[in-house]
């Protein structure tokens, strides 16, 4: 497909996503508005770096336990009602201990959220993490492993014993065996933990090289970071990708 045809068929899709985005209540055309009143951390970043900088902000609030709970409140809900521009888009687990909004320290409207197993992803979870950035012009995008995963640590065991699990849950296997593959090349003490890291570094690059997001990423209008938190500390660690 050459540059022109890529072109048209994201302002194609962008159009239509758009137009449906309007139909429905909470995802019109994104709105500049800031809260009227309440707690709100400033404007919306609008550059990947800012934006990536207002997430930390938000994780040393969490570890630190001084946490600002930021556009909780009624004016904010009544605001984003009819309208969101979220300023990020987050790729985690479905692991309850590892909620985004609440270890960024961020409020409604702020973030789209996918969670999968494993950080699992398929056309559907690939293409809800396009909307914002290819319809709204969110600057950043998350990619978001974590200690001790239980979705990585199930596959792993069932790629190394080859015991397929029950269900659905094997195409999430299916879905981590190239992580799985690089954990078996680079070995070390805890190969679940360096499965569930490679997972994660993996799912950013694909992000970052796909077809569509790589050349909001070359333009410099978009970041996809690699990034780990620890269920011990709260902290999150970036592993690639930081925006400069």
């Amino acid at each position: 497909m050459d540059a022109a045809r890529r072109v048209d068929r994201r302002a194609v899709l962008a159009g239509s996503l758009a137009g449906a985005a309007t139909a429905l209540a909470g995802c019109a055309p994104p709105s500049a508005a800031t809260p009227a009143s309440g707690v709100s951390p400033g404007p919306r970043p609008t550059t990947p770096a800012a934006a990536f900088a207002r997430l930390m902000d938000g994780n040393g609030r969490w570890v630190s336990g001084k946490l600002r709970h930021p556009d909780r409140d009624p004016d904010r809900r009544q605001l984003v009602a009819q309208q969101q521009e979220p300023f990020g888009a987050i790729l985690s687990c479905i692991d309850s201990r590892v909620p985004p909004e609440l270890l960024f320290d961020t409020g409604l409207g702020d973030l789209y959220v996918m969670r999968t197993g494993g950080q699992a992803v398929g056309p559907v979870v690939t293409g809800s993490v396009e909307y914002g950035p290819m319809t709204s012009g969110t600057p950043l995008v998350v990619v978001l492993g974590h200690q001790r995963c239980g979705a990585v640590k199930a596959a792993y065991q069932s790629l190394r014993d080859d015991k397929p699990l029950p269900g659905n849950l094997q195409a999430i296997v299916g879905a981590l065996r190239p992580a799985y593959e690089q954990a078996v090349r680079e070995g070390g003490a805890d190969p679940v933990e360096t499965m569930a890291r490679a997972q994660v570094k993996l799912t950013a690059s694909a992000l970052r090289s796909n077809e569509d997001l790589a050349p909001l990423v070359r333009k410099g209008s978009l970041a996809v970071v690699a990034a780990y938190y620890s269920l011990d500390t709260g902290m999150v660690e970036v592993l690639a990708g930081r925006p400069s």
